[in-house]
């Protein structure tokens, strides 16, 4: 009876065995983001962006494979981000997790990665914040603090001094409009009012109207990517804003090319500080843009580029471990990496984990037929204000 129980525990442990050495052939990336609901459309962008670099690059990476596992939030769902993230990690044993549309989902995550020692890749998620809430956390977007303040820096100097700000209510709204009024108010310039709206806000009338009584020169908004750029964008142009008596500046989702697709004319004039737009001239942002319309049908955005800079991340960090997917050697690994993106010159800030890149400053023209954000500025060599204390 003990040589049959030895016998099948030696079994039960070879097998064990050969599932760990199994495993050990592939690296698993769990990707969390909302693939249903109000922001779907920039999920898929982030996802094609994941897709196309694993085209382009293959999917095996200094002798591992990678395999992406997709969970779907369905929105802003902290509490579903949380779960979602524990069942990745205990039940289908990830390696990395990846993705994060919306901040919400990724502080909420940010303390899972922390807790299991996973390697955190956020792909787009904006708030400040997050990189300092797991150790083991890079970011390939960009912040909203570091946006916000090249708006603000950029506003004094083209002559402007006073401004209004509008805002949705939940941290990334806050981290811009903290960061704007900030760079904007030590320059020399004066806010004359602000307000914070709803996050899922569908009519924005009201509060542009406020925003109009007050006859401000300028007004900063922010408004998370997906249905609320072009709402914005109509209620301005319902109340008679007019972008060339009062500037019109914000973030980049209030112009991205499915908000302006549906504002139509209506959007011209508008100016934003962001760092990548589909239209940035340089040899490896025209050649993605070719690759990714050829594979999709249509052209990149912020998401599918915050993806695609993700997925680099990933890779060169597995060539530098030589394939070791342990947080501490992947996170080492992603360090000070630095490279030519489609958006431009990057890279992982070695100190804070966070992004360094040109911020450029566009405003929406007519190009022949088009409506188009045309490059007109940049800062270079952008970090986030806080990124001080961000180590």
């Amino acid at each position: 009876m003990h040589k049959m129980l030895a016998l099948l525990g030696s079994m039960a442990l070879a097998a064990m065995t050969a599932a760990a050495a199994s495993a050990q052939g592939t690296v698993k990336v769990g990707v969390i983001m909302p693939y249903s609901g109000q922001f779907a459309d920039l999920s898929a962008q982030m996802d094609n962006g994941i897709k196309l670099y694993m085209k382009q690059n293959g999917d095996t990476v200094a002798g591992k494979k990678i395999e992406i596992i997709r969970r779907d939030t369905g929105g802003v769902a902290p509490d579903v981000a949380t779960r979602l993230a524990q069942e990745l990690v205990t039940r289908d044993n990830v390696d990395i997790l990846a993705g994060f549309t919306l901040s919400p989902n990724a502080i909420a995550v940010s303390k899972i990665s922390a807790e299991a020692k996973k390697f955190m890749v956020i792909m787009n998620a904006a708030t400040t914040v997050i990189i300092t809430m797991s150790p083991y956390s890079v970011r390939t977007s960009m912040t909203l603090p570091s946006v916000g303040a090249s708006a603000g820096m950029w506003a004094y100097k083209s002559g402007l001094r006073k401004a209004y700000t509008m805002v949705s209510d939940f941290a990334p709204g806050k981290d811009a409009e903290a960061a704007f009024q900030d760079a904007f108010k030590k320059a020399g310039g004066e806010i004359v009012g602000a307000v914070r709206m709803p996050v899922a806000n569908p009519d924005f009338s009201a509060f542009v109207q406020r925003a109009k009584d007050l006859s401000p020169e300028s007004i900063f908004i922010f408004v998370p990517g997906g249905a609320q750029p072009a709402a914005l964008g109509k209620a301005f142009a319902e109340r008679g804003i007019d972008p060339n008596k009062i500037k019109i500046i914000g973030t980049g989702e209030i112009s991205d090319e499915s908000a302006v697709k549906n504002m139509g004319d209506a959007a011209l004039g508008i100016i934003t500080a962001w760092h990548y737009d589909h239209t940035h001239d340089s040899k490896p942002n025209k050649d993605f843009v070719a690759a990714y319309n050829a594979e999709f049908k249509r052209n990149p955005d912020f998401g599918a580029v915050g993806g695609y800079d993700g997925m680099h991340v990933i890779y060169e960090s597995l060539k530098k471990t030589g394939g070791k997917a342990d947080a501490d050697s992947l996170v080492a690994a992603a360090k000070g990496l630095k490279w030519e993106s489609p958006r431009g010159p990057f890279q992982v800030d070695p100190e804070t984990r966070d992004v360094v890149q040109t911020i450029y400053v566009r405003q929406v023209r007519k190009v022949g037929d088009q409506l188009l954000n045309v490059e007109f500025d940049k800062m270079e060599n952008v970090r986030d204000p806080g990124s001080a204390g961000k180590k």
